[in-house]
């Protein structure tokens, strides 16, 4: 259950550096978040992981083909 700790903790991070004004402040805070999150989710059981991966490969195969229909 620490992968859901470390996921949630990267994501409220990562969400806090969208409203941080400071550049130095957000870039630091994007890259703590996105270690922490990349962490979580090399934690995670393999179930968790194959499923993120098949939603990403499906949502970024359907927006190939709706650019290959466009040509």
């Amino acid at each position: 259950m620490t992968y859901f700790l470390f996921l949630t903790i990267g994501f409220a991070i990562i969400w806090s550096a969208i409203i941080i004004t400071e550049e130095v402040l957000r870039i630091s805070a994007v890259i703590v978040g996105t270690l922490l999150s990349i962490w979580g989710f090399s934690l995670s059981p393999t179930p968790f992981q194959l499923a993120v991966e098949l939603i990403g490969v499906i949502s970024v195969f359907s927006f190939c083909i709706r650019c290959w229909n466009k040509d």
